[in-house]
């Protein structure tokens, strides 16, 4: 298998390094069983999934990104929840799809999933803070990681639409400008939009399904947070909407998105990429 020979393997990297940072700097109350316990959850669901649904050049890429995200974003005081949210995650994927495509971002799904069915997870938003830092390398990192899986599309369509939103709203309110840039440089709502709704499996397939769904998303997040204070609100939002990329891909069908591995040849029937797109 050749390093970086595929998209994720950056994203893997990149994920780690933000787990690293968080452990060690920010010092967050993650503790390496916990960490352990989703990361084998998730790859061990991934495997047996793979063998029962028979599935061909199987990767353990997308489990690992799955597994790294739960660490990063999801809390819980039990070992059982966060192997629970890792099986989920991961179950999802072959459980919830439409003509072979799934339809839920596998760790939102995971996150989601066990915060409605226990009562000791939650989800860590404010974990990040406002660091300048930690939005620039969060913005260069997930900027190289979109342009390789040619979805900045997505990424820009949500920013611009929730940013627009909390423009407004700020200038309604007619508060300073200190707020609405607290908002916008959040971590968690940086990592949402580069790394988590740009899933190229998981959203619509024809562009301008993905730009309406997408901002579908912002608005749903934006009327979420201030309507209801709901600090999670794009993780809910994504969740809630997911299900309709069925009906968008429906109603502008277009070729199918599918990773490919670097020593694989491609489908011609589907969209293919490998590091970098191909037409």
């Amino acid at each position: 298998m050749k390093l970086f020979g595929d998209a994720r393997d950056f994203q893997i990297l990149f994920l780690l390094t933000f787990l690293c940072l968080g452990v060690w700097v920010r010092d967050w109350t993650l503790h390496l069983p916990l960490m352990i316990a989703v990361i084998t959850a998730s790859l061990g669901t991934q495997l047996l999934f793979n063998r029962l649904f028979a599935v061909p050049n199987a990767s353990l890429r997308s489990a690992w990104i799955t597994a790294i995200s739960l660490c990063l974003l999801l809390r819980a005081n039990s070992v059982f929840t966060m192997i629970a949210a890792g099986v989920l995650a991961i179950a999802c994927k072959f459980i919830f799809r439409f003509r072979g495509k799934h339809f839920f971002n596998p760790s939102n799904f995971g996150i989601i999933a066990v915060l409605l069915l226990t009562n000791d997870a939650w989800v860590t938003p404010g974990q990040w803070g406002q660091d300048v830092g930690y939005a620039l390398l969060f913005f260069c990192t997930g900027a190289m990681i979109v342009k390789k899986v040619g979805r900045w599309d997505t990424t820009a369509a949500f920013l611009f639409s929730y940013a627009a939103l909390e423009a407004a709203r700020n200038l309604w309110l007619g508060w300073t400008w200190d707020v609405y840039l607290n908002r916008m440089m959040s971590g968690s709502l940086l990592l949402f939009s580069f790394f988590m709704i740009t899933d190229p499996r998981a959203i619509p397939d024809r562009k301008i399904a993905r730009l309406l769904w997408t901002v579908a998303v912002a608005a749903l997040t934006y009327f979420l947070r201030n309507k209801y204070f709901i600090p999670t609100a794009p993780f809910w939002a994504l969740f809630v909407l997911s299900p309709f990329t069925v009906f968008l891909d429906r109603i502008w069908p277009a070729k199918r998105f599918e990773w490919i591995e670097p020593n694989r040849t491609p489908d011609p029937g589907h969209r293919t990429l490998s590091g970098v797109q191909h037409a």
